[in-house]
């Protein structure tokens, strides 16, 4: 199986092109399942083939030529994978949790139309192939076709209800926003062929690891511009807004696009490349800058938000600031971990937020729910165990995969890594702050939505009931691994024994060693033993005491007899704050006064006034009057009288000769 990895893509495309034709045909849904989760199970089944083969081989990378895509003078980009230990961890959990996704759509989409549920399974289908095109590429360029893939993939399912202005909205938001970062991605692209020649992985990486001081102040703008494209995908400030409204779409969809695919693209990317980023500080740093502040940020607004798929998004963002964040203080293998970690719980949260949706009739508001936990127990409990994960409580995944990105960023602040010691302690307070932020509104959306009592109409209340089996049973499986799931990672602290954290000795050989004794590299050494192990047990007490902190708080304000109680009285007593947390900081109001109406003015200008006063008005149709004017005029002179036209000719001879005298 090793041997012939475009298998694994093949198979998703061939579902969704199978699809669209049986959408065409308006075939049964039975038929769709079998085709749309079948190609996705099977690439499941050839994806962990093929990992079983890797593993029992000695080669770290390996990568299959198909044929020369792209050939233009000095330029060649070949059509070629490659798998490696960061390949073989991104698809591991692209393909399961996707597969998990692809069943549960089957409860979930059961009220569609047989045309809109076969075309809902063929953009799911698509949504893979182009998730696996990124991550098995072995080229920049051929990484972008992917990129590119997933976008167009979240247009189509975010505005899948596209009838709806709001959904049709959303997804031309997210397509757009997408497209601004993507300028950056491109650019970053340009620069490396420029520099390296090529943009393949296996030619340009080992040669800047090789010289890494010659090439040092271009990795840090080619590390800059493909960090543009990774905001935009991984929806990080300032090109976040896309992805709350990305909730427009089905319930599935969310998850897929917050769990397995899409925002963890810019991560991997990150990752990918990362020693660009290990010779350029500069851009290493505005990565963690730029992750700590989401992580924050974003963690502030989900406090306020009463849609439970808006909680959720917002907390996405925040989860995402924190690879980053793990990324930016050279802890790759962390911001790895942490993806594949929250690509459990975050699943397991939206496919749990879907049904409670579902059994609330389509309601998405938790101010109107409440009192679910005795209706929908397995909901409750899974989406429980997802709670505790993303909370970071022990011994759930979240704890082991977020506490190591947070040790190694005070690590990079007591090593004063690449000089900027007190900007990675400040960047650890701010991850610290978000922690506590995280499992209060988390258990805020635990307490609004399935305690208490339920606070709907009396005919929602009627219809509560808990999902069919194709839904809680890949609930079930996602609760297992949000349980189990960061035992992958135990960190060396708890074991004595680096050995133990399985993930991180597995993907060594993606950090290629720089040559030439690069500061950067030795500043990274020295962070990893910068903290002694009473240091570190230090900060994981405070981590773990601080989520708790969070949780206690939520519960003070939103359990028992008195809830909602004194969320009221902060609201009436700090009303500017509230509103403002509330209404997402007015950013969205912001970007349209100051960016949006501004540009919509001078494409209204170049509209009306360009295109159609000067280009049409003038130059088209005013070309067209002046020939039409003249050929009016010049008929009067075609009489059909030859003495006429004998005249015309005398009279012309005639001013021809004054004139030449």
């Amino acid at each position: 199986m090793l041997g012939s990895l475009w298998i694994i893509p093949l198979l998703p495309l061939t579902g969704f092109v199978l699809n669209l034709l049986l959408g065409w045909l308006k075939a049964r849904k039975s038929v769709v399942n079998v085709v749309g989760i079948g190609s996705v199970g099977l690439a499941t089944i050839a994806t962990y083939w093929a990992i079983i083969d890797y593993l029992g081989q000695p080669a770290k990378v390996v990568v299959e030529h198909y044929f020369t895509w792209i050939s233009a003078g000095k330029i060649t980009v070949n059509a070629a994978f490659q798998f490696d230990p960061l390949t073989v961890v991104m698809v591991a959990f692209v393909t399961f949790v996707g597969f998990l996704i692809h069943v549960y759509s089957i409860g979930y989409m059961h009220g569609e139309s047989d045309t809109s549920y076969a075309r809902f399974f063929a953009y799911l289908n698509l949504f893979m192939f182009s998730m696996l095109i990124l991550v098995f590429g072995s080229s920049l360029p051929l990484m972008f076709v992917g990129w590119e893939g997933v976008g167009l993939c979240s247009y189509l399912l975010i505005g899948f209800y596209f009838d709806d202005e709001y959904c049709a909205a959303s997804g031309k938001k997210a397509f757009i926003a997408n497209r601004v970062g993507d300028v950056g991605f491109l650019l970053g692209i340009f620069a490396t062929f420029a520099i390296f020649g090529s943009a393949d992985f296996t030619t340009f990486l080992p040669a800047a690891a090789a010289h890494p001081q010659q090439y040092a102040g271009w990795a840090t703008a080619i590390g800059l511009l493909l960090f543009v494209g990774a905001v935009g995908k991984s929806a990080q400030i300032p090109l976040y807004v896309w992805l709350p409204d990305a909730m427009a779409g089905p319930t599935p969809v969310s998850a897929l696009i917050h769990a397995a695919t899409m925002v963890t693209a810019g991560v991997y990317m990150v990752v990918r490349c990362n020693v660009i980023y290990r010779i350029g500080p500069a851009a290493l740093l505005v990565v963690a800058i730029v992750g700590g502040i989401t992580a924050l940020y974003a963690a502030t607004i989900g406090m306020a938000q009463n849609d439970i798929k808006k909680v959720l998004a917002y907390s996405t963002i925040s989860q995402l600031g924190y690879m980053f964040l793990g990324a930016g203080v050279g802890a790759f293998s962390a911001a790895i971990f942490h993806v594949v970690t929250h690509a459990f719980f975050k699943a397991l949260l939206f496919l749990g937020a879907g049904s409670v949706i579902h059994a609330c009739s389509g309601n998405q508001d938790m101010r109107t729910m409440g009192g679910l936990k005795k209706i929908m127990p397995t909901t409750y409990w899974t989406f429980m165990a997802a709670t505790l994960a993303i909370s970071g409580i022990f011994p759930f995944a979240g704890f082991f995969s977020k506490d190591e990105i947070l040790g190694k960023t005070f690590a990079a602040g007591a090593s004063n890594l690449n000089g900027f010691g007190w900007v990675y302690y400040i960047l650890w307070f701010l991850g610290i702050a978000a922690a506590f932020i995280t499992a209060f509104y988390m258990f805020r959306l635990v307490y609004m939505t399935f305690h208490g009592e339920f606070r709907g109409t009396e005919e929602e209340k009627h219809h509560l009931h808990e999902s069919p089996w194709t839904m809680t049973l890949p609930l079930q499986v996602l609760g297992v691994l949000s349980i189990v799931g960061g035992l992958i990672g135990i960190p060396k602290l708890m074991t004595g024994h680096a050995s133990w954290n399985l993930i991180e000795h597995f993907l060594d050989p993606v950090v290629i060693p720089l040559g030439g004794g690069h500061a950067g590299e030795m500043a990274a050494e020295i962070s990893h033993h910068a903290v002694s192990p009473g240091v570190e047990w230090l900060l994981l007490l405070i981590s773990l005491s601080i989520a708790i902190s969070g949780i206690l708080v939520a519960r003070s304000f939103y359990y028992g007899e008195r809830a909602f109680e004194k969320p009221r009285q902060f609201a009436e007593r700090y009303p500017l704050l509230y509103k403002l947390v509330l209404n997402k900081y007015y950013v969205d109001e912001i970007y349209g006064a100051v960016v949006i109406q501004p540009l919509y003015r001078i494409f209204r200008f170049c509209w009306k006034a360009i295109d159609a006063v000067i280009i049409d008005g003038i130059l088209v149709n005013g070309s067209a009057f002046m020939t039409e004017l003249t050929g009016d005029i010049l008929r009067f002179l075609q009489t059909g009288n030859v003495r006429n036209y004998a005249l015309s000719v005398a009279m012309g001879v005639l001013l021809l000769i004054v004139i030449l005298w």
